[in-house]
């Protein structure tokens, strides 16, 4: 990544996460110990960017995805997923409840869940519209939705009427249909699909799951709960520090 993109990239989870004042700690020795690790291949679902749109997103990331947690945490991560993914299924299933126990329920990070389009399965594009749609009508029902899409992944990837299977478990969970199908019609939160799409061009993410830790940068795969306490107490450790 060059120079000018980290800066765009800071200056946009800057706003995002509502940062100000003091500049951010030195994470150096932090990211280079974290890069220097293996990445197996195994564990993440690598892709060719090639096809995805390289221009400007439409809107800043402060608007797009999911916050989870406190905006005064001192940690902030990004979740780069694609809703076909089997290893962003397999990390939400094996490890991020206990990251949200553990980290964000207590303040430690703050976490943007940011679904896009790597354009390789199959009615991706239409169920991460939908879960949109779901957003667009409250939080509850996107989260909802988020976990029926990891844990029906093989069913609506190969169904011929994905969008009927999310408007079902949309219906089902309390949620307004006629309000939901008009969202769909209109392509009412598609720009936020596409900007999303285009600022992980802009990044350069080639795998998902990708999670972009600001100040130590992208780490790739469904990494085990270890993984991650490793990374945060290395990272809090410095910030006390440099906060003493």
């Amino acid at each position: 990544m060059s120079r000018l993109n980290r800066s765009v990239l800071m200056l946009a989870v800057g706003i995002a996460f509502g940062c100000a004042g003091d500049a951010p700690p030195d994470t150096t020795s932090t990211t280079r110990s974290l890069l220097a690790q293996p990445r197996p291949e195994d564990m993440a679902t690598q892709f060719d960017a090639t096809g995805l749109p390289v221009s400007e997103p439409e809107l800043g990331i402060e608007s797009l995805g999911m916050n989870l947690g406190s905006v005064d945490a001192p940690v902030k991560v990004i979740e780069f997923v694609d809703y076909g993914c089997g290893f962003c299924r397999q990390f939400q299933a094996e490890t991020f409840a206990a990251i949200r126990r553990e980290f964000i329920e207590t303040n430690m990070v703050e976490w943007k869940f940011l679904p896009f389009v790597t354009g390789m399965f199959g009615n991706s594009a239409v169920v991460t519209e939908a879960s949109e749609c779901a957003l667009d009508q409250d939080g509850r029902l996107f989260a909802l939705v988020s976990e029926r899409l990891w844990a029906d992944q093989r069913e609506w990837k190969g169904s011929d009427e994905p969008l009927a299977l999310v408007r079902g478990w949309l219906t089902q969970a309390g949620g307004d249909g006629s309000a939901f199908d008009t969202c769909m019609d209109d392509d009412r939160r598609m720009p936020r699909v596409t900007s999303a799409t285009a600022l992980a061009a802009q990044l350069g993410v080639r795998a998902t799951p990708t999670f972009w830790v600001i100040g130590v940068g992208p780490i790739q795969g469904a990494l085990p709960i270890d993984a991650f306490r490793e990374i945060f107490a290395q990272l809090h450790e410095q910030m006390t520090q440099s906060a003493g």
